[in-house]
């Protein structure tokens, strides 16, 4: 038996024997899931960005200096339709789901394609810290309040052309009349609603949940290092703090565990998909 089947059935049976699973996803496991930014489906659906602008992937984009809203919105409209409005259940994310039946799981996300809900698992376990594609808010958070975008973002992809939409459908904020934008982290205006503080608070109430005796795995998925403060780094700490939390992490370029927690880490890098293939066939 090679040592990737002996760490696959270490695993599964670490997740297994756990009390509790505190799973920590990033972009990188959207991507396993077949939400890529780049390549081919890139260039898909992003052919007249690409020709006009000289885009060269998904992220990138997003922080292109458009010069007006027409062009800024055309773009965003049509990131949110392919990343969050087209996409349905995946896979990935459905197998996954199905290894946390019966156990006690909390989710925390830097993702905002809101993959989690759209398969289905439970609301109140759920934290995704960084916003969600559906979500608009004030360019300057004059408010606390979001606003879905999905009427927007249809009526966009009808009536985008030379990759600009009519001035019309520019969004604008309906107390201060100024620009609106997409509710991601991305600077010091990010709104943190009402239901963001009561995600914030059913992260934290998991927590206080877990007994100095009960076993937690951390089950770290594509966290890479673009905002590791969020789940890499406090992953990492509670495993060394912690005798009773054991850290499973995939990644195909960061796996590697750190000095302190090697031989409580089980790391990956290889094919995320493979690897849940596997444990699906194991439960």
């Amino acid at each position: 038996m090679d040592k990737f089947v002996l760490r696959l059935d270490k695993a599964i049976d670490t997740i297994n024997d756990a009390d509790y699973v505190l799973i920590g996803a990033g972009a990188g496991f959207s991507a396993a899931a077949g939400i890529e930014y780049s390549g081919k489906r890139f260039e898909d659906n992003f052919a007249d960005f690409i020709e006009k602008y000289g885009v060269t992937d998904m992220y990138s984009a997003t922080f292109y200096p458009y010069k007006t809203q027409e062009a800024k919105w055309a773009h965003w409209t049509r990131h949110v339709y392919v990343n969050r409005y087209s996409v349905g259940k995946t896979k990935l994310y459905q197998q996954l789901l199905g290894l946390m039946k019966d156990k006690g799981y909390f989710v925390l996300t830097t993702n905002v394609d809101h993959q989690f809900w759209i398969n289905g698992f439970e609301d109140e376990r759920i934290f995704a810290t960084q916003g969600d594609y559906g979500l608009m808010q004030c360019e300057t958070a004059c408010h606390n309040k979001l606003y879905s975008n999905r009427e927007l973002v249809f009526e966009a992809i009808e009536n985008t052309h030379d990759c600009m939409i009519p001035s019309d459908l520019v969004p604008i904020c309906p107390v201060c009349g100024g620009n609106m934008e997409i509710n991601v982290r991305k600077d010091n205006y990010f709104v943190e609603d009402e239901k963001w503080r009561e995600m914030h608070d059913n992260y934290s109430k998991f927590l206080e949940r877990i007994g100095t005796d009960d076993r937690l795995v951390l089950l770290e998925l594509g966290v890479g290092f673009n905002t590791p403060i969020i789940i890499r780094y406090p992953f990492e700490q509670m495993t060394h703090d912690n005798p009773n939390v054991n850290l499973i992490r995939l990644n195909r370029s960061y796996a590697q565990a750190i000095p302190e927690n090697k031989d409580k880490t089980i790391s990956f890098d290889e094919e995320i998909s493979e690897i849940f293939d596997y444990w699906t066939k194991r439960m």
